[in-house]
């Protein structure tokens, strides 16, 4: 029992610090809102699963590959801005999966999230995936800072400025994937945007910011899984006021 009771727990603590880091990147490319607006990219697929009793999360997998890959296409084929793009298919995700979602108890499941059970092969699934996404960025994350500075300068170093952008996309789409049935579709975003603007508060060091924003969605995770449990409250909206609590502490620090 305390064994089925840990493994959420420790996949969400593993997926808050993927999420936290992927965050400090979209910080840095000015797509920090794009992770509230690409959650809801997988409600459609959500609501499919849940049509087709499947697993809701290879719906929302199914999705939020095929948004990624029209908004990485629109990125190349056209003059608008990724928020605009992102924002085109956020607006077509929502509605699709208002009509497909039909049940309001299914549907605050997959607009909120919490812990259920958890099997193992989702476990390791997960687990991997989540250390699949912090190897994969500290990997690029020359690359990125490369591409966000100066895309000029990342193709004269010869630097594939679209397959990097690609790569940042798809692990973006994966950190939201893994996070997804801790938070719903509703409130996944902001363990990605909220963590990287503390951290951002707080130091203004490269590094130092990318490791304090993953360590930031753990101790909100931590701190919301604690509190969510001692007093009955829902995990995701737990989750997001302490990663919003300690957001407002960082506006303490004094800046020179």
């Amino acid at each position: 029992m305390l064994y089925d009771q840990a493994l959420p727990l420790i996949l969400a603590l593993i997926a808050a610090a993927a999420a936290g880091l992927v965050g400090a990147f979209a910080l840095m490319k000015r797509t920090i809102l794009a992770g509230d607006v690409m959650s809801h990219i997988a409600i459609p697929g959500l609501g499919l699963a849940l049509l087709w009793k499947i697993n809701p999360l290879f719906g929302a997998g199914l999705t939020l590959l095929l948004g990624i890959l029209i908004i990485w296409q629109l990125q190349k084929k056209t003059s608008l801005t990724t928020e605009a793009v992102i924002g085109v298919i956020f607006a077509s995700s929502v509605a699709l999966g208002a009509l497909l979602i039909n049940s309001t108890e299914e549907l605050i499941d997959a607009l909120f999230g919490g812990f259920g059970k958890l099997s193992s092969a989702e476990f390791w699934f997960g687990s991997l995936v989540s250390l699949f996404i912090i190897f994969a960025l500290w990997q690029l994350r020359h690359k990125l800072i490369l591409t966000l500075f100066s895309p000029d300068l990342a193709a004269s170093a010869k630097v594939n400025v679209d397959r990097v952008n690609l790569w940042f996309l798809l692990l973006f789409g994966l950190a939201i994937l893994v996070s997804l049935r801790f938070l719903g579709a509703l409130l996944v975003g902001s363990l990605i945007i909220i963590p990287a603007a503390t951290a951002r508060q707080l130091t203004h060091s490269l590094n130092r910011f990318l490791v304090l924003s993953s360590l930031l969605g753990i101790v909100a995770m931590v701190l919301g899984y604690l509190i969510a449990s001692t007093y009955s409250l829902e995990l995701g909206a737990t989750v997001v006021v302490v990663a919003t609590g300690l957001f407002i502490l960082s506006l303490l620090k004094p800046h020179r």
